[in-house]
């Protein structure tokens, strides 16, 4: 069984739409989703309608939270916006309560099987939604992220790619669908093989011209959106 480990859409659903247009043709028939459908772009609404005709297993991330906070404290509004543009007042306008019970209530790791392949999903690391973890981190953290109990360990949240052989299970990032910190236009995720264990991390094209106008109407005088769509 082939199975597509995506993160960190933040509302990007240009980006979501070839993933999920590639995956069809790689013959993936799961998707483990690994937190942070929200947050910076626009249309959460979208990406959880093209989700649903998907089997799929998902967790939250810490944007998911951040939308909540924004839930309960509306005054901190601007500062969020400024932080990470309007995609979390997005969700709140286009979701709807039930929609946004749902992102609530997602846990926030989640242990899967198939076949013989057990995975653990993660956001930040298996103990924090929030924590990085860079390709280039210490030793010492890639060994906490080792799991006896897993094959795979997966975690999103930093936007880089990466896969580290640990001593006892393989840690996987797959990368950002929606906000790649490493190149621009690229949605970057993985398909797992759980009938052999294979796995591979996948770059796929998407176009930014759509994007960059919204941002251009909501919020552009945050220049970041835009840069890093833009990063070569």
């Amino acid at each position: 069984m082939k199975i597509a480990v995506i993160s960190d859409i933040h509302g990007n659903y240009d980006a979501l739409v070839e993933v999920l247009k590639k995956a069809k043709t790689e013959n993936v028939e799961h998707l483990l989703i690994l937190g942070d459908i929200v947050g910076y772009y626009y249309h959460p609404e979208k990406i959880l309608e093209a989700l649903s005709e998907w089997s799929f297993d998902i967790i939250k991330g810490n944007h998911e939270k951040i939308l909540e906070d924004l839930i309960n404290t509306p005054s901190i509004g601007e500062s969020i916006r400024l932080k990470y543009g309007s995609g979390h007042q997005d969700a709140i306008n286009k979701l709807t309560k039930k929609q946004l019970e749902y992102l609530k209530g997602l846990p926030e790791t989640k242990s899967v099987q198939f076949d013989n392949i057990s995975l653990l999903m993660s956001h930040g690391s298996p103990w924090s939604n929030d924590y990085y973890i860079y390709p280039d981190c210490t030793k010492d953290t890639i060994h906490k992220c080792d799991s006896k109990e897993h094959d795979f360990v997966l975690i999103g949240h930093s936007h880089y790619a990466f896969a580290i052989k640990n001593t006892h299970s393989v840690l996987i990032n797959p990368g950002s669908v929606g906000q790649s910190r490493q190149t621009g236009g690229k949605a970057s995720w993985c398909i797992i093989n759980t009938e052999n264990g294979c796995f591979q991390l996948l770059s796929t094209d998407y176009s930014i011209e759509n994007l960059i106008n919204e941002i251009s109407e909501k919020d552009s005088d945050i220049e970041y959106l835009t840069k890093v769509l833009r990063r070569n």
